[in-house]
């Protein structure tokens, strides 16, 4: 299932503590990416509100912030991942989760930051990401006309059988939306995306938040890499639209040539895991 070959669209933005802003800038990313003709858009982490206060600002869902990113999709005709937003749910905690929607504005698939970033760095931040929010509980995978999306939120990055999960499962191109700090994005973010693309012989389509936070400096360089392990395009420090081809027939290629999935030794070990597919309206399982 899937085209061989389409656009992605990684839209990189500076959110801050106002909706209105944040709805602004990433209208105005995601017009452009559509222009350029992406068929899939993704935003950062957190791209409705970065602040002090995540329990007051987080969103009910349904509502106003995930009505907004419907009717992106379903303007331009594109499948739009959020990046991810702080949502209340229904018991009043808070999760970091990421929703995809398709170009009729259905929802196609949701996913909920499973590792929370808990780090003490030195000389740089103390964060407790699980003081304020609780952990999803489902490894995602979201099929689309395009292809088949595996689901990542930032700190996931550093759990890498996480993602030979999604590939195992059939994930062609594996998304990270991320709020990664300068501290650790400086040393390890490259090497950390180029190695989830290499081990899983998939694309990897990582978008990062850019700016000043409170607390700490976010990295950018949002870069999309193909299963080689090539960079093939990045951004820098600043806001702004990265559009890059996925090409199927060249994964397929990769793969053949290295056939790292089918190889691994699952008589000796297996990795194995609660996960969830999220299909088109009528074809859930």
């Amino acid at each position: 299932m899937g085209r061989e070959k389409f656009l992605a669209g990684l839209a990189q933005m500076d959110s801050t503590g106002l909706w209105s802003d944040n709805k602004k800038e990433a209208g105005e990313l995601i017009r452009r990416a559509a222009e350029e003709g992406a068929s899939l858009v993704i935003l950062p982490e957190t791209a409705d509100y970065i602040g002090t206060d995540f329990r007051r600002h987080a969103a009910r869902v349904p509502g106003p912030v995930t009505d907004f990113f419907q009717e992106q999709a379903a303007r331009y005709g594109i499948y739009l991942h959020c990046g991810s937003i702080t949502r209340k749910t229904e018991s009043g905690k808070l999760r970091n989760t990421s929703y995809v929607f398709g170009p009729d504005g259905s929802l196609c698939g949701q996913y909920s930051k499973l590792h929370l970033f808990d780090v003490e760095v030195e000389q740089g931040p103390s964060y407790h990401e699980s003081a304020e929010i609780e952990p999803g509980d489902k490894i995602v995978l979201v099929d689309t006309e395009l292809c088949t999306l595996g689901l990542s939120i930032c700190y996931d990055l550093r759990f890498p059988e996480l993602y030979r999960l999604m590939a195992k499962f059939g994930a062609g191109l594996l998304v990270v939306c991320g709020n990664f700090t300068a501290d650790t994005g400086k040393t390890h973010w490259e090497p950390l995306l180029r190695a989830r693309a290499i081990e899983n012989t998939c694309y990897v389509a990582a978008v990062d938040q850019c700016g000043r936070k409170p607390g700490f400096q976010a990295w950018g360089h949002t870069m999309l890499i193909d299963p080689w392990g090539n960079i093939l395009g990045q951004l820098e420090e600043k806001p702004g639209v990265l559009v890059g081809e996925i090409d199927m027939n060249r994964l397929g290629e990769i793969r053949g040539q290295l056939p790292s999935l089918a190889n691994t030794r699952d008589d000796i070990y297996e990795l194995k895991s609660n996960y969830m597919r999220f299909f088109e309206e009528g074809g859930n399982k």
